[in-house]
């Protein structure tokens, strides 16, 4: 089984061709693969599959390290993006590729950059069933109320603004993120973004991914904390700065978003015959 490992602002995926595989992608096989002591480590893999509807590519499996599959990631999809232009998947600057979140449309840049077309948001979704149209809403954790904006971008994200960055490096997410990512309020789980404003048209954000944890960066996540800023007045684009780097998130006023930034290729490699017997055996 070959591979090529890439990251983007920190956030790293395993870049695997189905057609290379020699087993199913099970969560117990995605789980060892991104296990950083007993198999190559990740924050997750993106299976690549041959196009099941004109038009197309490529299709799209982003698996996250837990085993549970993702909708859609924007770090992900830009390091899939790229390796299918650099692999010769596509010789195209633009083009679409499927996901379980629908078409993906990017464009390419450069070798290391390109944007995502991620359609249209939503502040109401059945992944916060009990939300109104406007998405607002209120979710307890670490022992206090926390409000937050409800954003389908994909994928569900709670994002929530916080007074200012003193509070946001205050805060520790591995006790207060896995109360909101399984909260009764999200039947599907949801990942969270805290956000606070730095400036004109700047954000900072720190995130917390469903299926995942504490991140250095996320593109969605990204998105629904840049969506957040917009609905309560903020400028469009945004900037949003995270651990791991800085992200352009542009936001229409129809909630239409397109994110921008940078994925690179860390190395590419083999699974040695001894992890292959074990994952097929998973």
């Amino acid at each position: 089984m070959r591979f090529e490992k890439w990251q983007a602002l920190g956030n790293d995926y395993l870049v695997v061709d189905a057609r290379d595989l020699e087993f199913d992608l099970t969560p117990a096989a995605v789980r060892l693969l991104c296990d950083r002591h007993r198999g190559i480590g990740s924050d997750g893999v993106l299976e690549l599959l041959p196009p099941d509807a004109e038009g197309f590519v490529a299709r799209l499996r982003i698996h996250n390290p837990d085993g549970s599959e993702a909708e859609l990631s924007g770090n992900g999809a830009r390091q899939a993006v790229l390796y299918l232009h650099r692999s010769g998947w596509t010789d195209s600057a633009q083009f679409s590729i499927q996901t379980a979140a629908g078409e993906i449309r990017p464009t390419i840049s450069s070798p290391t950059v390109c944007s995502l077309d991620m359609g249209r948001a939503r502040t109401q979704s059945d992944n916060y069933p009990s939300g109104d149209a406007d998405g607002r809403g209120t979710v307890r954790a670490g022992g206090r109320d926390w409000a937050f904006q409800h954003v389908a971008i994909g994928n569900p994200q709670c994002a929530i603004r916080v007074p200012d960055l003193t509070a946001l490096e205050a805060l520790d997410l591995p006790a207060i993120g896995p109360q909101i990512e399984h909260s009764a309020l999200f039947p599907a789980r949801t990942n969270i973004s805290w956000w606070t404003p730095v400036g004109d048209g700047a954000i900072r954000a720190r995130i917390f991914e469903r299926g995942v944890g504490e991140t250095l960066s996320s593109g969605t996540g990204a998105c629904g904390a840049a969506i957040a800023s917009v609905l309560l007045g903020g400028d469009s684009p945004v900037r949003v700065h995270l651990d791991g780097g800085e992200l352009d998130v542009t936001v229409g006023d129809d909630l239409h978003v397109d994110l921008a930034g940078w994925a690179v290729p860390v190395h590419r490699g083999e699974v040695s015959a001894e992890l292959l017997r074990e994952l097929a055996a998973d």
